[in-house]
């Protein structure tokens, strides 16, 4: 499986100066590179207006993780995600100012800067392709296939260049509704699991 991260926000690539409050594209990309910790933005994000607990936390990502119901995780998945979390992912999301994480009380919330960023995964398992070769892809066919009705060749001929222009509008207008769909699918945060648990 091949995952390309996506993240758009107001803050993150707007050619401005960075203010204290916002992320950096490297350290926002650096954070969802781990999957635990992609788990953890997208309970976070799911939930933005409640700290959450690093005990809930780590009996939600230990579920996600082995693809089963928070009731039937066992306590050793729970405590090796739990301290994995306390002790590694969570301090570097707090550095990258992704989360305020307050150790002694355990728990964690997200950052208003969190908070301003969509996060994207793009998921691609097996014989998949990505939407970008996709595009590539069709991008050809249009090519050719206007090539093939300007010289002239048959069958193409049968139909007036008008009929094939529409058709080529078609095909790419539906493409990009069925892009906007899929991504939307795969924002973080956006539905009950993340993204990559529901393509498993």
């Amino acid at each position: 499986m091949c995952l390309t991260l996506m993240a758009s926000a107001q803050q993150i690539g707007g050619g401005g100066v960075e203010s204290p409050a916002e992320i950096s594209e490297d350290d926002l990309f650096d954070v969802l590179a781990n999957q635990r910790r992609r788990f953890a933005v997208h309970l976070l994000k799911r939930e933005p207006d409640d700290a959450v607990e690093i005990g809930e936390m780590a009996e939600q990502i230990a579920a996600w993780e082995n693809g089963i119901d928070t009731a039937e995780i066992t306590s050793s998945e729970r405590k090796r995600v739990y301290t994995a979390l306390q002790q590694s992912h969570l301090p570097k999301m707090d550095d990258a100012g992704v989360v305020e994480f307050n150790k002694a009380r355990g728990v964690v919330e997200p950052t208003p800067a969190l908070t301003d960023v969509d996060v994207y995964l793009d998921v691609v398992e097996g014989r998949e392709i990505p939407w970008s070769e996709y595009y590539l892809g069709l991008s050809g066919v249009a090519a050719a296939l206007v090539s093939a009705v300007w010289v002239g060749v048959w069958p193409f001929v049968l139909l007036p260049e008008m009929a094939w222009t529409l058709a080529i509008v078609v095909a790419f207008a539906f493409s990009a509704l069925a892009h906007k769909y899929y991504t939307a699918e795969m924002e973080v945060g956006r539905g009950e699991e993340p993204p990559e648990v529901g393509e498993k």
